[in-house]
């Protein structure tokens, strides 16, 4: 999954970003909403993880912006305001969750999930199709009675294929989505992990098909 950070306090913005990048997030950190802005009008985005309080303005009113466009990326506000007005306020304004700083990460990584949930319509974190099982909150891939731990980018790529089923993606896609504008990587690289997965989907009912010259397609029965 790519989230986008608007956070200008660059200690917890580090902090977010080093525990969401264990997790094999991929996370743009913008410390502004002028950059937030850019970031949002050329990049997809799962989730975006906003504070309130920002140098050039308020949160609020991004948040806002991305409503009146039409833009349905999940938010979650990260702010230092605890007031059960401000909660409402954000929540009304089409936010998707609040959290009051200071916070603890576990409770931010599962308000996370549960949000990414809401937004798949699944109540589990757990999606099967066929003889396969796929678990994303404990990183794993059953296939049969063959349980597979998964590497980070294995699970960030298979959330993007399972929540798609049948849906041609194409590379540029999906190296948006694994993933940040710091790392120089090629097409090259999706090719590895795309081969990694059809390995570990050997013998099972879904099968990751290239779709030649458009990129790739997820089959299950």
């Amino acid at each position: 999954m790519r989230f986008l950070l608007v956070e200008d306090n660059p200690q917890l913005a580090a902090a977010i970003l080093d525990r969401l990048g264990q997790d094999g997030h991929v996370v743009d950190h913008a410390s502004d909403l002028a950059t937030a802005a850019d970031y949002t009008a050329t990049t997809g985005y799962d989730l975006i993880l906003l504070d309130i309080m920002l140098p050039d303005g308020d949160g609020r009113d991004f948040l806002n912006a991305q409503r009146a466009r039409g833009a349905e990326t999940p938010v979650i506000v990260l702010t230092a305001r605890s007031e059960v007005s401000d909660r409402v306020g954000a929540l009304d304004m089409g936010a998707d969750d609040y959290i009051s700083k200071p916070f603890d990460f576990a409770e931010l990584e599962a308000r996370v999930r549960a949000v990414l949930r809401r937004r798949a319509g699944t109540a589990s974190n757990r999606i099967r199709f066929g003889n396969v099982a796929f678990d994303t909150l404990a990183g794993t891939l059953t296939v049969a009675d063959r349980a597979i731990t998964l590497r980070n980018r294995e699970l960030r790529l298979l959330e993007v294929f399972f929540a798609a089923p049948g849906q041609i993606i194409a590379k540029p896609q999906l190296i948006d989505r694994l993933f940040s504008y710091d790392e120089d990587v090629s097409e090259n690289a999706i090719e590895v992990y795309v081969g990694r997965i059809r390995k570990h989907l050997e013998g099972s009912d879904v099968a990751i098909v290239t779709v030649r010259g458009l990129g790739y397609r997820l089959s299950v029965p």
